[in-house]
């Protein structure tokens, strides 16, 4: 290849994402030209309504993935945690970068940690999943939607508009605002969101895969394809409290999900585990295995009327 396009959203967030990828392909291939398509989706259009009511699934990824079908683009690079579990006909993930951090950021101007928050404090997040986690953890906060990228959320806490807001703190890291982390939420407290903390290359299932494929992390790569067989077996988008988090420690891979209401008065948790072994098509069918395992415990508990109650409100 001589050119290769890389198609990716507008907000500074996911072109830092791009230029982080198009400088890593640039070191395997010093002659290569990349340009970037910048292109606006139906997630960053609709700002005034919460995402759960506009549809979880590809708001921030349908447009480059279009991109990528009609030979517009190459590649698209995505924030994993928006990659819907089911893609179009003809494209793959062809690479999960090494994981960056995936916990959820505690960011405010007057308290250094959650626990501090006063009765009633004001609570920004867009996400369903950090919603019941932390209404189940507390209960006396008020969790209010906040949307926008990631300057925007900060130009509303720093209006006043919310004692905190919770981010997902690779974001912050990526665009160098580590100062306004004042604590990652901990796992018992809020476990993070499917694939987060880590960048997924989408392209066409032919060449270019092989030619993206060095980019690839095998252990990040497993604990996606763990956390996404579970969300996929749960029938789970991007926007659904639904939580998984894959480690892998010690030869054994593990894995806890969860599922809640968003009052956070139910919130169901599992955990299983399965041992890694030196063969990578072994590997990865024990990951897929597990995920289900976990998804089947989590709709054994009740996870299935959970979210078939939450479909059929955002049906309305």
């Amino acid at each position: 290849m001589n050119t290769l396009t890389i198609a990716t959203r507008q907000s500074p967030l996911a072109l830092w994402q791009a230029y982080f990828v198009k400088d890593e392909l640039q070191k395997l291939y010093p002659k290569l030209d990349i340009h970037l398509l910048e292109l606006v989706t139906k997630g960053d259009k609709i700002l005034d309504t919460p995402l759960a009511k506009i549809g979880g699934k590809g708001l921030f990824v349908k447009e480059l993935e279009t991109a990528l079908l009609s030979g517009k683009a190459d590649i698209a690079v995505h924030s994993l945690k928006d990659v819907p579990m089911v893609l179009p006909d003809g494209l793959i993930i062809g690479a999960y970068l090494d994981r960056h951090s995936p916990f959820d950021a505690f960011v405010s101007n007057h308290f250094h940690h959650l626990d501090e928050l006063p009765q009633g404090a004001k609570v920004g997040t867009s996400s369903l999943r950090r919603e019941c986690q932390l209404r189940a953890y507390r209960p006396d906060l008020q969790i209010i939607s906040l949307r926008g990228n990631v300057g925007t959320r900060l130009g509303k806490l720093d209006n006043g508009d919310y004692d905190a807001i919770i981010l997902a703190q690779s974001g912050l890291e990526r665009l160098e605002l580590h100062e306004r982390i004042r604590h990652s939420l901990s796992i018992g407290m809020c476990l993070p969101a499917v694939g987060q903390g880590t960048l997924a290359i989408e392209c066409r299932d032919d060449g270019i895969k092989e030619f993206i494929r060095p980019l690839n992390h095998k252990i990040s790569e497993l604990q996606a394809i763990t956390e996404r067989a579970m969300n996929h077996a749960l029938d789970g988008g991007c926007q659904v409290p639904i939580a998984g988090f894959a480690q892998l420690d010690k030869g054994v891979l593990s894995l806890e999900g969860r599922v809640g209401t968003s009052n956070g008065r139910t919130l169901l948790k599992v955990t299983n585990q399965t041992d890694v072994t030196d063969n990578a098509t072994q590997n990865t069918q024990n990951a897929q295995r597990l995920g289900k395992t976990v998804a089947i415990e989590l709709l054994n508990q009740g996870a299935d009327s959970i979210l078939r109650a939450l479909y059929q409100r955002q049906d309305r």
